[in-house]
């Protein structure tokens, strides 16, 4: 498969609540040859409040979120066009899966798109955060790494480049970050073409679980605060909610744990450090095979023999995972209930919210493709109240003069409450915003930043502008 290797900007953290303002992707084939490429910046949606420090990183001044001509709407569909144009292929970026990802599915969802992309019709994702994560454990000379104050490696994108011998002289720059990320994938695919191959394996929910299944054990690690944990695990059962490959981390005697009751087990489940682990099957985990498992000092000393038994024990204890299974079951249901009950906002709900009916999807293109002036007759005709609301924001932002007085009163003042709001909101507010501003300049003032001071004072202005605009709503 061809790979699709992205990098977007934004206003800010939350996939939600913030927005893209630039995108750069470049098509290769399997030898990393360019076979298209594009790169695109949209202008700031109406009402949205950007993140000061997100702007210093990405180098974004208030003239370029003015004067672009490009829409966000017409980001989004373009970037979808020219991605669907370019697949079926495996979408992969620099914490992508975290990060990326879940930025272009909201931004699909609330601009009436299929939000999976990247994972459907074909499509496979992986992230090369992980894949260059993996290969320091397993490898720790392919790629150079700085050290944290605390003795771990540091992969930002902008820090292990140059020491790769990468240029990357624009980082934060959604094309130079996108070449920088082609350059790291490069040097593992060279260097270890064994790990390279196998995180292209896990690309694909499904095959993920295959892999999983046929393993007697296996070996893969988690990531926390930067520091690697490897496992060497054998499969158990899917979760029965979250479906994910349940695992037996072979560090533990099953002898421990196979002939407890029910209730022994749930206390057992509980306890720290888990028996238990989860795999991320949708995340691109880095699967390395069982033979690995002796370069980790707390599996080799237990042995290759005895991993052997432990996981052909584990695996032949039909009650044992049963027990497990209903445990796991338990525990998902007492989660459900005690789920706030208050309602969600329509930006929160593309997980929530379940799938589009069949109707709506035939509306949501026809919206799509329909003259700005018969947008507004589609968007009555939504079933789900969240895409009738998104469907009129699309037309108070592109075209505000369509909307009915009402309708375009309502989505303004709500805009007004949310954006002036002196509580600590989950979005970015404009009291929020002149704190960070008030913030920046302590630690621009203090380090002589004249560059960035000058910026902190046209964000000022900007968001005077914005909050002018909607102080009379």
């Amino acid at each position: 498969m061809n790979f699709v290797f992205y990098d977007l900007e934004t206003t800010g953290r939350s996939a939600i609540w913030d927005q893209i303002i630039q995108v750069g992707a470049i098509l290769v084939n399997n030898n990393f040859e360019e076979l298209d490429r594009y790169e695109s910046r949209c202008s700031l949606r109406p009402g949205l409040i950007p993140e000061p420090g997100a702007l210093i990183v990405n180098k974004t001044t208030p003239l370029m979120l003015k004067n672009s001509n490009l829409s966000h709407f017409k980001l989004i569909n373009e970037m979808m066009a020219i991605f669907k144009k370019w697949s079926p292929a495996i979408f992969i970026g620099y914490n992508s899966i975290s990060f990326d990802e879940e930025f272009v599915r909201n931004a699909l969802f609330q601009n009436l798109r299929q939000p999976y992309l990247t994972n459907t019709e074909g499509n496979q994702r992986a992230d090369v955060l992980g894949i260059a994560r993996s290969s320091n454990l397993y490898y720790p000379n392919c790629i150079k790494t700085p050290l944290s104050e605390k003795g771990n490696p540091v992969f930002k994108l902008d820090k292990i480049a140059p020491l790769n011998g990468i240029e990357h002289g624009d980082a934060h720059d959604a094309m130079a970050d996108v070449e920088a990320t082609i350059a790291i994938a490069k040097i593992v695919s060279e260097k270890i073409p064994e790990l390279w191959e196998k995180s292209l394996l896990t690309s694909s929910k499904n095959e993920t679980n295959l892999l999983v299944e046929k393993s007697d054990f296996f070996c893969f690690s988690e990531f926390y605060y930067g520091k690697a944990y490897p496992y060497v695990t054998s499969f158990i059962c899917y979760h029965p909610k979250y479906h994910y490959p349940q695992c037996f981390d072979l560090k533990n005697d099953p002898e421990d744990f196979i002939y407890l009751n029910k209730d022994e087990l749930k206390v057992e489940l509980n306890k720290s450090p888990k028996f238990l682990r989860s795999v991320k099957n949708n995340k691109n985990p880095v699967i390395m095979d069982k033979t690995y498992a002796e370069n980790f000092p707390s599996y080799e000393k237990i042995g290759f023999k005895i991993l052997t038994e432990r996981a052909q024990k584990i695996r032949s204890n039909p009650e044992f995972i049963k027990k497990i299974i209903n445990i796991l079951s338990d525990q998902s249901e007492d989660k459900d209930s005690q789920v706030s009950q208050i309602d969600i906002l329509a930006e929160e709900s593309i997980y929530s919210g379940g799938f589009a009916s069949s109707i709506d999807k035939q509306n949501m293109e026809k919206f799509y493709n329909a003259k700005w002036d018969e947008k507004l007759n589609i968007a009555n005709k939504f079933s789900q109240e969240r895409y009738i609301y998104f469907a009129k924001k699309i037309i108070y932002e592109e075209n505000p003069n369509l909307l009915p007085k009402e309708d375009y009163n309502l989505i303004h003042r709500a805009i007004a409450e949310k954006i002036l709001s002196t509580s600590d909101e989950k979005w970015n507010t404009i009291p929020k915003t002149y704190n960070e501003l008030d913030n920046l300049r302590v630690k621009y003032e203090n380090n002589n930043d004249i560059e960035s001071l000058n910026l902190m004072n046209e964000i000022n202005e900007f968001i005077e502008e914005i909050e002018i605009k909607y102080q009379s709503a």
